[in-house]
């Protein structure tokens, strides 16, 4: 089993013996790698990379993508003041938010972006800022993901204005004097090039129909491969089609569009791995499983209890008989499985391995996205795992501790 980055056992152990586990690292090549293939995203009138923070908000990863250039999308106010603590300018930061923000006009002052995902979103802009250059986010009609809780496009999402509301949406921002120089959807996560063809075809065709738009975003969901068998998206392939529809629309309406994609999974998943130690083994007789308890679970990858994702796991052990093992984490928690079967979190789906014993290292990949920024940390009082960033060189660097009780428990009133 190759896990993205390769960690050698010897590494594994040195992040044992001085952050302890579970620990999250991330490889700051493979993140500088995944970046430079998505700014080779073929735009024929101009390019931005914005990365979906929520992915991985951590300020060792943001550290890394400013120095290269990207911009950032921030799903939230918080995620707003994370970015500029990490040194973004603010005209580098949009907001696109399913919440309405409690601080519109603090970053409208500092020149933020705002993406209005909603037609009250639009109207709390134009009463607080009438003339405003407006983004709005619209959702096509069609969407996209392995799961529906993953795709963030079609009529069972919630996000952005319903692309028939796009007359409503006019005439608001005419009521506010807003002027609408960005266009945004997001679809969710595939791969498949002729969802993507046929999303950037209706953007374009709502984007004709809103003559000051400048700015149009595709958003993210680039699916990833992290185990194999996983089809991951062919970057290029989308972006060929993408940068023919954007020449067909300046042909056929004289305008130059910039684009964006918004990008979070494609840059951060196969750049973190969770490194934790087998605890217990257990079995449920002949006709069970065999179970292998590690230090880490949901508290740590959530996704597998979510979605039913994969995540490839490696036993750093040598001469070890094949087993077939089911692993699962420390919580009190029968959902707290990190082998579920594909794309469903109630099936057990054990996974061949070298037969784990109490102590062994365990690495679990593919953790660099949604993980560490969704643990559902804090559950059975356990704290949230430091974050390692290994440089090119090998080193091992903290950019966030582990989380102590006392800080744990800090907001408690007696």
């Amino acid at each position: 089993m190759t896990l993205t980055p390769e960690l050698s056992k010897e590494t594994a152990a040195e992040v044992r013996t001085r952050f302890g586990t579970p620990c999250y690292v991330y490889d700051r090549a493979g993140l500088e790698a995944a970046a430079r293939r998505a700014l080779a995203f073929p735009a024929p009138f101009g390019f931005t990379l914005r990365y979906a923070m929520k992915a991985n908000p951590s300020r060792g990863v943001l550290d890394v993508f400013r120095a290269l250039g990207l911009h950032v999308d921030a799903s939230s106010d918080n995620e707003v003041v994370r970015a500029l603590r990490a040194g973004f300018p603010p005209e580098q930061i949009q907001l696109t938010s399913q919440m309405p923000s409690r601080q519109l006009a603090e970053h409208l002052a500092r020149g933020v972006i705002f993406n209005a995902c909603s037609l009250h979103q639009l109207e709390e802009l134009g009463r607080i800022a009438p003339g405003h250059e407006a983004s709005v986010r619209l959702n096509p009609g069609r969407g996209s993901g392995s799961a529906k809780r993953t795709n963030t496009g079609g009529p069972a999402a919630s996000f952005g204005i319903w692309h028939a509301h796009l007359d409503e949406a006019k005439a608001l921002a005419a009521r506010h004097r807003l002027v609408v120089r960005g266009l945004h959807t997001h679809i969710g996560s595939g791969s498949d090039p002729a969802v993507w063809v046929r999303v950037a075809e209706l953007v374009l065709e709502i984007a004709e129909r809103l003559p000051a738009v400048i700015t149009v975003s595709l958003g993210g969901g680039f699916k990833v491969a992290r185990v194999p068998g996983e089809q991951a998206t062919d970057l290029a392939a989308v972006g060929s089609v993408v940068r023919q529809a954007f020449v067909g629309f300046h042909r056929r309406t004289g305008r130059r569009l910039h684009l964006e994609i918004e990008p979070g999974t494609y840059l951060v998943a196969n750049a973190g791995v969770v490194v934790a130690t087998c605890v217990d083994m257990v079995d449920t007789g002949q006709d069970g499983y065999l179970f292998a308890k590690l230090d880490a679970g949901m508290t740590e990858v959530t996704r597998p209890s979510l979605y039913g994702a994969q995540h490839p796991i490696a036993v750093l052990a040598e001469g070890r008989p094949a087993a077939r093992v089911v692993f699962v984490g420390p919580c009190c928690e029968s959902g707290d499985i990190l082998t579920p079967a594909p794309g469903d979190p109630e099936a057990l789906a054990p996974r061949e391995v070298a037969r784990p014993e109490i102590g062994d290292l365990v690495v679990v990949g593919g953790a660099g996205a949604y993980c560490a920024a969704m643990s559902t940390g804090n559950y059975n009082s356990y704290p949230l795992a430091p974050e390692v960033l290994r440089e090119p060189d090998g080193s091992l660097r903290l950019v966030r501790r582990r989380q102590s009780l006392e800080q744990m428990l800090a907001n408690e009133v007696e």
